[in-house]
């Protein structure tokens, strides 16, 4: 089963990675995930092979953006010991045409989220609900997280700085509102029909059925923000909650329709919380 798409996951790896010798060591590493798994209800060998080495290079590009991040903050971190594989210099740069060098100079400043659910999506045609899991979102946000690397590759900005702004200010105004208590002001900055998910790690800090509706979500939030900040969550806004201490607990990120929110997804998730890139907007 694994050896006729040896050369797919080696593609699929190269584009998510832009290394060839780190494809190689995704393609090892999945071929031993394989030969360990119980493959006998596998339907789709190549799609359940492209979603196994997602995972490996999901886990590969946020373990980079770890060492990368330990770097810029002068921490000293052990010595990466490896076996370095002998890499074709021709072969690497046939697959690098293949993608675009600079095609690969804008993947890499992608989020590892970002980079491959557009990767899996755009290139090699999964669904979202197949990549959802990867990443650990739901396939709405999947899609959004595909749409937002899309539109940086085609040179486009995220959102127009001034929607972005206007929502910002919203989410300062609603999670204000809900710092005091103002129940009419929370009404009004909520879509009707507002939906409000939240990940088992969430469920486990904020125990209860999640809301759905304006009164419901209103009332979830009504005193309850505290802890509560708006911030940019991936280049989105969104919200992040904070102990005193200053330790993240849980991310919220929104989803708007026109000036009104229309959805809430809370993640308390540690591996989704590691992942989340969280910013301030300029002033």
């Amino acid at each position: 089963m694994f050896e006729q798409h040896r050369a797919h996951l080696r593609t699929v790896a190269f584009r998510m990675l832009g290394s060839l010798s780190e494809a190689e060591d995704a393609v090892q590493e999945t071929w031993l995930k394989a030969d360990r798994a119980d493959t006998s209800g596998v339907e789709n060998s190549a799609a359940w092979l492209t979603t196994v080495i997602g995972r490996v290079c999901l886990d590969m590009l946020r373990s980079r953006k770890s060492r990368r991040e330990d770097t810029l903050d002068g921490q000293e971190s052990e010595p990466e010991v490896r076996v370095s594989r002998r890499v074709d210099p021709e072969e690497e740069a046939l697959l690098a045409d293949s993608v675009g060098h600079a095609m690969l100079v804008v993947l890499d400043a992608l989020s590892p989220a970002e980079r491959l659910a557009f990767v899996l999506h755009d290139m090699f045609a999964l669904s979202f609900n197949d990549i959802a899991p990867i990443v650990e979102r739901s396939p709405e946000t999947t899609q959004k997280l595909a749409s937002r690397a899309r539109k940086r590759v085609r040179g486009k900005a995220d959102t127009a700085d001034g929607d972005r702004a206007e929502r910002y200010r919203a989410v300062e105004a609603f999670l204000r509102a809900a710092r005091d208590g103002q129940f009419e002001t929370l009404l009004s900055l909520l879509d009707p029909s507002v939906t409000f998910r939240l990940d088992a790690g969430a469920l486990r800090l904020y125990p209860g059925a999640a809301p759905f509706g304006a009164e419901a979500v209103a009332e979830a939030f009504n005193g309850n923000a505290m802890l509560a900040h708006a911030v940019l969550l991936d280049g989105e806004v969104g919200v992040a909650v904070v102990s005193p201490r200053g330790q993240l607990l849980m991310v919220i990120s929104l989803a708007f329709d026109g000036d009104r929110i229309a959805g809430f997804e809370a993640f308390a998730d540690p591996d989704r919380l590691a992942d989340a890139e969280l910013a301030l907007p300029d002033a």
